[in-house]
C-alpha cells in the first residue's frame, strides 16, 4: 500500500482516535509535535519530506522518531513511511479483489463496533474509488446485524438474505450503469407422475390448500432443495409425501410462470417416475391422504378437466405411455468452463437402433 505524508498521520489520528485503542500498541494519549504538521508529500515518488527542526528525535504514538539524513524518520528501527503505511492498512476493511474488478469484504474480520465500522467503511470506499474498483460485496453475519444500518446509510443496497447473513452491494462508478448480478430470480419445483402396472396414478390430498382445491387429488409436488438435482428432488418429494420408493425416468414437461411467490418466477418440472414399492405411508404434517387412483378417474376430476394446462400435461403423459412422445433424461457431463460435473437433460433417438433411445423405456 502507498505511504502517506506526516500531515495525513495527524488527520488519521484525530479521526480514528477511538479505533486506535483496539491495537496491540496504544496510539492515543500522546501529543504529536506541531512541527510534523509542516511535512508535505512529494508527488510521484511518494517519499516523505519534512522541515527538520533542531530536535534530534520526536515521538509519535509513544514511539521514538529519529530523523535520518535523507529526511525519512526512524521509529523503533523502521522508517516512518513504512510504519504509516501499516497504520493506514489497519484503518481499511480487509477485502480481496474479485475477477470482475470489484472487491469482496472479508466478513470474518469485521470490527465489532459500529462506530469503528463506520470509519473503516468510509475510508475503504475512498480507497477503492481511488483504485478504480467497481462493485463491492459486503456480507454481514446475523451476529453483527447492527452494522446493517451503517452500511445502508453509506449507500449500500440489499441484495439477498439467508438465515445466517444479509448480503449488501455497492456500485462505485457513478458514470457507469451497475453491472452487479441481481438476486436469484426463480424458485424450482417438481411434480412426480408415478404410474403402476394397473394404470393407477399415485395421488395426494394436501392438508393445507386453497378453498378451490379442497378435495382435489393431485400429483405429489414440492420444491427442489439447495444444490439438489431435479431428478433426486422428484424422487425425494414422492418418498416424503407418500412413502413410495421410485426411480426417476425423465422430465416430461416444465412450466415457466412469473410473479408466483415473493414476486419471483417459478420453474415447475413434471417428472415421470417408476414405482419400486406400493405401500403408502403419508406425511402427516403436509398430507391429508394419499392413494393409488385409476388414471381415467384421475383425469375426470372437474378441476383437472377444467384446467387447460394440467389437461395438456396428462395428455403428454398418456402419449409417453404409448411411446408417441419422449421426455428428457439427465446425463452427467463435465464442462471445461468450471471442470465440475453437471446434469444435461436431453433425449436421443438412434435411427439405426431405436432401442438405444430412452424413449423406449417402460414405466411399469
Amino acid at each position: 500500500m502507498d505511504s502517506v505524508s506526516l500531515s495525513e498521520v495527524t488527520v488519521m489520528r484525530r479521526t480514528h482516535l477511538g479505533f486506535m485503542h483496539s491495537f496491540t500498541q496504544p496510539f492515543s494519549g500522546v501529543t504529536i509535535s506541531p512541527k510534523f504538521c509542516h511535512s508535505k508529500e512529494v508527488v510521484g515518488s511518494r517519499a516523505i519530506s519534512s522541515s527538520v527542526s533542531s530536535t534530534k528525535s520526536q515521538y509519535v504514538y509513544g514511539e521514538s522518531l529519529a530523523a535520518t539524513a535523507d529526511s525519512d524518520y526512524k521509529m523503533n528501527g523502521l522508517t516512518l513511511k513504512n510504519r504509516i503505511s501499516s497504520v493506514k492498512e489497519r484503518l481499511l476493511l480487509d477485502a480481496f479483489d474479485d475477477e470482475y474488478g470489484g472487491v469482496v469484504v472479508d466478513h470474518g474480520r469485521l470490527p465489532s463496533s459500529p462506530t469503528v465500522f463506520t470509519s473503516m467503511l468510509q475510508s475503504s470506499l475512498s480507497d477503492w474509488r481511488r483504485k478504480g474498483k467497481k462493485g463491492v460485496w459486503l456480507k454481514l453475519p446475523v451476529e453483527q446485524s447492527e452494522l446493517v444500518p451503517v452500511a445502508v446509510k453509506q449507500g449500500f443496497e440489499y441484495h439477498h438474505a439467508e438465515k445466517g447473513y444479509v448480503m449488501l452491494t455497492y456500485w462505485i462508478p457513478e458514470e457507469e450503469p451497475c453491472m452487479l448480478p441481481g438476486n436469484a430470480s426463480h424458485q424450482v419445483g417438481v411434480g412426480g407422475f408415478v404410474l403402476n402396472q394397473y394404470k393407477e396414478v399415485l395421488v395426494v390430498q394436501e392438508k393445507y390448500c386453497t378453498s378451490s382445491n379442497t378435495g382435489l387429488w393431485k400429483l405429489p409436488t414440492g420444491f427442489i432443495n439447495e444444490s439438489e438435482e431435479i431428478f433426486s428432488g422428484a424422487v425425494r418429494e414422492v418418498k416424503e409425501e407418500t412413502g413410495v420408493d421410485t426411480d426417476f425416468l425423465e422430465v416430461i414437461a416444465f412450466r415457466h410462470a412469473h410473479n408466483v411467490a415473493f414476486e419471483k418466477s417459478d420453474l415447475f418440472f413434471i417428472c415421470m417416475l417408476k414405482p419400486l414399492s406400493d405401500k403408502i405411508i403419508i406425511d402427516n404434517l403436509e398430507i391429508k391422504a394419499a392413494k393409488w387412483m385409476p388414471l381415467v378417474e384421475f383425469v375426470e376430476q372437474p378441476m383437472i378437466k377444467g384446467d387447460k394446462m394440467f389437461k395438456r400435461v396428462i395428455e403428454i403423459c398418456e402419449a409417453r405411455l404409448r411411446h408417441r412422445y419422449c421426455g428428457l433424461s439427465p446425463h452427467r457431463l463435465v464442462s471445461a468452463f468450471d471442470g465440475r460435473p453437471s446434469s444435461l437433460y436431453y433425449n436421443v433417438v438412434d435411427d439405426d437402433d431405436p432401442s438405444h433411445s430412452n424413449c423406449t423405456a417402460e414405466f411399469y
